[in-house]
């Protein structure tokens, strides 16, 4: 249930893609029930395992630029061609009420978040065990489009020289031990949040 009294929090999962944020953040929103997966809107098209309004929510490019001008976002980014992003009132709002979200987004994200919610963010940087491991998923998730592995790769190296700037930094060696030690993160920082409004 939620914790009326203390505001909410944002953990934020960033990781490489294929490094483990997305099936960490799944499983800490199922089994901790004030949190909830914050849902991005993108514009691309949903894939054939995927829910409208559960994994994004999927929207037309031009009304996607329209909340853009409107300054509706919390964060945004144009990856491979299509717009991501976390539309900010509804976050803002369930915060007071003590409700805790996790974010899914990359470094860029992160940042953006950063200068509208800095006192109400956790930022967790996932790294892969090593790129061979990296790539090897990836090649298991993706199979034979080859260039687009390329590019994955090419970006993860992008995306781990920022690893300095997180919170906490976790070796995604093995999931379970992952997700303990995301657990203990959380704990820790509940209680200072806690200890704030008391």
């Amino acid at each position: 249930m939620p914790f009326p009294s203390r505001k909410g929090l944002i953990l934020i999962l960033s990781s490489p893609s294929g490094a483990g944020k997305t099936t960490l953040a799944k499983k800490i929103s199922s089994t901790d029930e004030n949190f909830k997966l914050s849902v991005s809107c993108t514009t691309r098209s949903p894939r054939s395992n995927e829910i409208e309004g559960v994994d994004y929510n999927f929207i037309k490019e031009d009304r996607f630029k329209k909340l853009l001008l409107e300054n509706k976002f919390l964060e945004s980014a144009l990856v491979f061609g299509n717009y991501y992003g976390t539309l900010k009132a509804p976050i803002e709002e369930e915060l007071t009420k003590g409700k805790d979200f996790i974010f899914d987004i990359d470094w860029q994200g992160t940042e953006q978040v950063k200068k509208i919610l800095k006192k109400d963010i956790v930022t967790v940087f996932i790294m892969p065990p090593s790129l061979e491991e990296l790539e090897d998923r990836l090649r298991n998730r993706e199979e034979k489009n080859f260039e687009f592995i390329k590019k994955r790769m090419m970006m993860a190296k992008e995306e781990i020289n920022h690893w300095k700037d997180y919170n906490y930094i976790l070796v995604n060696n093995e999931i379970e031990n992952s997700f303990r030690s995301i657990n203990q993160i959380i704990k820790i920082e509940r209680e200072k949040r806690y200890n704030k409004f008391n």
